[in-house]
């Protein structure tokens, strides 16, 4: 059974992998984009300062309103696209902190109760993993893709998946 300790360790490694990729990205990638279609780096890094407050603040309160949802996020949008690189890169870091703040606090049985969001009931440990760690690993790789497209060859899997350079890897 995933505890509620291992799902916050988890999300903030994701936090952790996040902010190591970030601190990759060069000023001169911002506009990268692989296609007219597809958000620009700067667009994904945005992106990736909105999803989970909200999805957390929304699972942690055990109700979802498609109206105050869409509100949040105008918000979170309009604030994210104002953001400079480093402001960015501050706000992914403090992802680690919410979730202290807004999952710790839960009992198991709030985690078991169930809540609807668009138009599904799941339990709220369910939307956790899938809105939030699902979401992660699927941001961070196509923020890996996006940096190995804009050259930065010696990204490895040690990046994507651990949050540190192959040649700074510690042996246990």
């Amino acid at each position: 059974m995933f505890s509620k300790s291992e799902f916050v360790g988890r999300a903030q490694h994701e936090v952790h992998i996040l902010v190591h990729l970030a601190s990759k990205v060069d000023p001169a990638m911002l506009e990268y984009r692989p296609s007219a279609e597809q958000r620009s780096l700067m667009e994904l890094l945005q992106y990736l300062t909105v999803f989970v407050p909200i999805h957390l603040r929304t699972i942690s309160a055990g109700r979802w309103d498609l109206e105050t949802w869409r509100n949040d996020w105008r918000k979170e949008e309009t604030a994210a696209k104002a953001r400079t690189l480093e402001e960015i890169r501050m706000e992914i870091g403090k992802q680690r902190e919410l979730f202290e703040e807004l999952v710790e606090p839960l009992s198991e049985d709030d985690l078991r109760a169930e809540m609807e969001m668009f138009g599904s009931k799941e339990s709220r440990g369910s939307w956790l993993v899938w809105m939030v760690l699902c979401h992660y690993a699927a941001y961070r790789m196509q923020l890996f893709l996006y940096l190995k497209a804009c050259g930065l060859g010696d990204l490895s899997t040690m990046n994507l998946w651990a949050g540190i350079d192959a040649t700074k890897r510690k042996d246990n």
